[in-house]
């Protein structure tokens, strides 16, 4: 009998040690891949300013998807450069594409293309923009941007009177900005007041490299303990089997 119990339990364990094996080198594929892939994909900023206060203050870290300037849509939130405006890395919103025609304000709301936009990202009972905007047409390839936070941000406003009416050119883009990640605020809201004047982006694969990443790390943690824990299981069932075995003598 003590044989028979010892060969099976010697091929559970042979089992479980190859399953765990199995578990801890796939743990590590989404682990590493997860991580390689974001870094690939997506690029750390500090947001130096308040302008896009609430959504994103001063100090945060974000995650921006490393995107083409030709898939931007209203309501992003993009990472730029512009060199008449500094020639750093500037955070905005996309509120107007090449073609939109844009204004402010109707009943203290931003227009475009003569729809009303609820913007619900920017602070309650403040205007859409304090110092208004002319009737503006956007060129084409290029972008009218604006700070969530509208009293203080240096944004298309700030420029109108340069060529282009203080656009962006959509070349000028990084980057689109899909997390606020320090402090973990998590995913941007979608800018559904968009949704009137054709689709918003979809969002960037972070969610799913997120999820790779915690599973990796469950699967490679787990899969690690197994040894000792089978271990430690077989230490405390041995005097167990060896009393039933000298009972049956």
């Amino acid at each position: 009998m003590t044989s028979t119990t010892t060969r099976t339990d010697e091929g559970h364990g042979r089992l479980g040690s190859k399953l765990s094996g199995l578990a801890v080198a796939l743990g590590c594929v989404l682990f590493l891949g997860g991580f390689v892939w974001g870094a690939i994909l997506y690029q750390p900023y500090t947001v130096p300013t308040d302008s896009m206060s609430p959504t994103i203050v001063a100090g945060d870290r974000v995650l921006a998807q490393r995107i083409d300037g030709g898939e931007i849509e209203r309501g992003d939130v993009v990472v730029f450069t512009q060199e008449s405006w500094g020639d750093v890395p500037l955070v905005k919103r996309v509120v107007a594409v090449g073609g939109d025609t844009v204004s402010c304000c109707t009943d203290g709301k931003l227009v475009v293309n003569g729809k009303q936009i609820q913007e619900s990202y920017i602070p309650k009972g403040q205007s859409a923009e304090l110092m208004g905007i002319p009737s503006i047409t956007v060129p084409k390839g290029r972008l009218f941007v604006l700070g969530d936070e509208r009293t203080g941000s240096l944004d298309s406003t700030a420029h109108l009177t340069e060529a282009f009416n203080g656009t962006v050119a959509r070349g000028s883009v990084a980057a689109r900005v899909d997390a606020v990640v320090w402090p973990m605020n998590g995913m941007l809201a979608r800018p559904t007041g968009f949704e009137t004047l054709g689709g918003l982006s979809s969002p960037g694969p972070l969610r799913l490299l997120t999820v790779a990443i915690v599973v990796g790390g469950v699967l490679v943690l787990g899969g690690g303990a197994y040894g000792p824990v089978a271990t430690l299981m077989a230490k405390r069932r041995r005097p167990v089997a060896e009393a039933e075995s000298a009972g049956a003598r």
